[in-house]
């Protein structure tokens, strides 16, 4: 259960990253809401799984997921590089991710 809210958590902290190119600066109100209540919500949900999660892999996990999920995002979005350098780094890091997630007992 706890990598489940754990999950949703980093959904919502890729929702506020990319909605920071959206609020451009916090200057559109709309877009800067969704993105202050995003963090809200990514930041409680990470608190209450890593309750349960060990703290160096849910973070290092959580870092990761956001740091792919966001590139992706940037890619699919805003028409960014595909370069293959870029997109096996990207799998380098899904690789790491994988690797944490099966290497702890929770």
């Amino acid at each position: 259960m706890a990598w489940l809210v754990f999950f949703v958590a980093d959904l919502c902290e890729i929702g506020w990253v990319v909605g920071l190119k959206y609020n451009e600066g916090f200057t559109r109100l709309g877009p800067s809401v969704l993105t202050v209540g995003a963090m809200v919500v990514s930041i409680v949900l990470l608190g209450i799984a890593l309750k349960t999660l060990p703290v160096g892999t849910g973070y290092a996990v959580w870092t990761g997921i956001d740091g792919v999920g966001t590139a992706v995002l940037g890619i699919i979005l805003f028409g960014e590089s595909m370069e293959p350098m870029r997109l096996a780094s990207i799998a380098l890091i899904v690789t790491g991710i994988v690797g944490l997630k099966f290497a702890t007992p929770t």
